[in-house]
């Protein structure tokens, strides 16, 4: 499936429909706190899966409970559409 390149406006309207999401430049942040690493771990496998699915893979990083996710496509240097799919099965996940 072909990535949609979106303009501003379509970029802050959807973001604006993510409402744990923000906006930061050229990227959807989010972060997420779990009751241990394990938890955290085990939700970063979770997205690794949804990630490899989508072949769109995540900024991300990891200290003991918490995960920063960070979605962006690089070829646009921007938020995509792939990037708001993503957040949006992400937001879906059993956490």
């Amino acid at each position: 499936m072909p990535n949609e390149q979106l303009n501003d406006a379509e970029i802050d309207a959807q973001a604006s429909q993510l409402t744990l999401w923000t906006l930061q430049k050229d990227r959807l942040c989010r972060q997420f706190v779990f009751n241990d690493f394990v938890a955290a771990f085990n939700f970063m496998t979770q997205v690794a899966d949804l990630a490899e699915q989508s072949n769109h893979h995540p900024e991300w990083s990891n200290v003991y409970n918490k995960v920063e996710i960070a979605l962006t496509t690089h070829e646009f240097n921007n938020v995509s559409q792939r990037d708001f799919d993503l957040a949006n099965k992400i937001d879906l996940l059993k956490i």
